[in-house]
């Protein structure tokens, strides 16, 4: 019998430790699970105009509860188009994940200590919520569950191609200059869900101060090298001149 409990006890320890947290991953009003309207922010694909113009933070088009004094984005007024509207990349084969690490504290943890992690989701194909994320509660395997924090950051990319299913992938080729990507910048989560207790998931649209942002192109290293080169030619003329 004492063995049974003993088994028992530490079965129920392990499940415990190694728990995987759960958040209810949107960014919309209305996310999984509750009817309290949250944060809404919404991304966008490149600019028209400026591919590589990367914008980040509160758009003139989100419902959020920002810091006082934040001026609003105008992101179509750079040429970008929210990802599912017309013109714009597609609901479907635009593809968006968490980043996550494990915290200890309400400190933010560095973006290279994170991970993918997470499912792999993608955008709603009405055009009245473009721009939205399709909402699911995410289950992490790199944070514990039941109460504590998390690190998280969304990253989403284009794979209208279908050579980019994996955030791995797409980060090498978003480098390379092959593909269009983009991220939220870091945030943290509190109260994180699941565990034994059944925490219920927070909403990461909840936080304060929670980015919109677009899709963009990383130049080719060979316009870097280029720019690099007319750069130093322009230095020379002018040391000679």
């Amino acid at each position: 019998m004492k063995k049974l409990i003993l088994a028992a006890f530490a079965l129920t320890t392990a499940v415990s430790i190694f728990a995987q947290g759960t958040v209810n991953f949107a960014n919309r009003i209305g996310a999984v699970g509750t009817t309290t309207p949250g944060l809404t922010t919404h991304i966008w694909g490149p600019s028209s105009t400026a591919p590589t113009l990367s914008l980040l933070g509160f758009g003139s088009t989100d419902t959020t509860t920002r810091t006082p004094g934040t001026t609003p984005i105008n992101f179509a007024a750079f040429g970008m188009t929210m990802v599912g509207q017309s013109n714009g990349l597609s609901a479907s084969t635009t593809l968006i994940q968490l980043l996550a690490g494990n915290a200890t504290s309400a400190s933010l943890l560095p973006e290279s200590s994170l991970v993918p992690d997470g499912q792999i989701a993608t955008f709603r194909t009405q055009t009245s919520v473009a721009g939205g994320i399709v909402p699911l509660t995410d289950t992490l395997n790199t944070v514990t569950a039941g109460g504590t924090f998390a690190t998280l950051e969304m990253v989403a990319w284009d794979d209208s191609s279908g050579q980019y299913s994996t955030w791995t992938t797409a980060s090498a080729a978003w480098m390379s200059g092959e593909i269009a990507a983009g991220k939220s910048g870091l945030f943290q989560v509190s109260g994180i869900g699941g565990g034994p207790g059944f925490v219920t998931p927070p909403n990461i649209n909840d936080i304060q101060d929670f980015n919109s942002f677009n899709l963009y192109y990383i130049p080719e290293p060979a316009t870097f090298a280029l720019g690099g080169l007319g750069a130093a030619a322009l230095l020379i003329f002018r040391r000679r001149k």
